[in-house]
C-alpha cells in the first residue's frame, strides 16, 4: 500500500511541485510558442504526455536491459534522443493522418518536441534518480501532465488578455513572460504541499 502512496506523491510532486516548465524552466520554447490558443495548447500537451510517458518507459528499459549490461551507459543521451525522435515521428504521422487540423495548428512546434529539453530531461532524471521502470513512467507522466496544465493555463490567460487594453511596453512577449513569471510564483506555493 505504501508504494501506491509513494507513486501518488511522486505524481503530484512531478506535476505541481517540481513543474518542469515553471520550476525547472525546461521546455520553454513550446510553452511560449504554442500557448496562444487553449485548443492548440491542449493538443500539444496531449502529444507531450504521450511522448514523455512512452519515452520514460522505453528509455528506462533501454538503460536497464541494454546499456547497463553492455557497459555503455555513457551512450545514454544519444540513445534517449533517438528514442524520443522516433516517438515524435510516430506522433507526427498519427496526427497528420487522423487529426490534420491539430497537426497544422501545431506546425513547427510538433517536431520541436524532439529537441524539447523537458522530454530528454525526464529520461535523464529518471536514470540519475535511479527510478525503476514503473516509477520512471509515473514520473514521466506526472511531468507531462504538469507541462500540459501549465501550457493550458497560460493559453487561457493569453486568450483573455487578447481583449484587454494593455500599455504599449507590455504588449506581446513582455506580458506573456510576466504572466509566466507570475504563474511560476503561484506554482511555487505548491512546494509546501508535500
Amino acid at each position: 500500500m505504501s508504494s501506491i502512496r509513494e507513486m501518488l506523491i511522486l505524481l503530484i510532486s512531478s506535476s505541481l511541485v517540481s513543474n518542469v516548465v515553471l520550476s525547472q524552466f525546461l521546455g520553454l520554447c513550446p510553452f511560449l510558442g504554442v500557448s496562444k490558443k487553449v485548443k492548440t495548447a491542449a493538443g500539444m500537451g496531449t502529444a507531450v504526455i504521450f511522448v514523455i510517458t512512452l519515452a520514460s518507459a522505453v528509455a528506462g528499459l533501454l538503460y536497464r536491459y541494454i546499456l547497463i549490461p553492455l557497459g555503455i551507459t555513457y551512450l545514454q543521451t544519444i540513445c534517449f534522443i533517438l528514442v524520443i525522435a522516433a516517438l515524435v515521428q510516430f506522433v507526427e504521422m498519427v496526427l497528420k493522418k487522423y487529426l490534420h487540423a491539430l497537426y497544422e495548428a501545431l506546425g513547427v512546434y510538433l517536431p520541436l518536441i524532439t529537441t524539447n529539453c523537458a522530454v530528454l530531461g525526464v529520461a535523464v532524471s529518471n536514470v540519475q534518480k535511479e527510478y525503476g521502470i514503473l516509477t520512471g513512467i509515473v514520473n514521466g507522466f506526472g511531468t507531462a501532465v504538469g507541462f500540459t496544465v501549465a501550457i493550458v493555463i497560460l493559453a487561457g490567460l493569453r486568450e483573455r488578455m487578447e481583449y484587454n487594453e494593455v500599455p504599449a511596453p507590455f504588449k506581446g512577449t513582455p506580458l506573456v513572460l510576466l504572466s509566466a513569471g507570475l504563474m511560476a510564483m503561484a506554482f511555487w506555493g505548491f512546494s509546501g504541499l508535500l
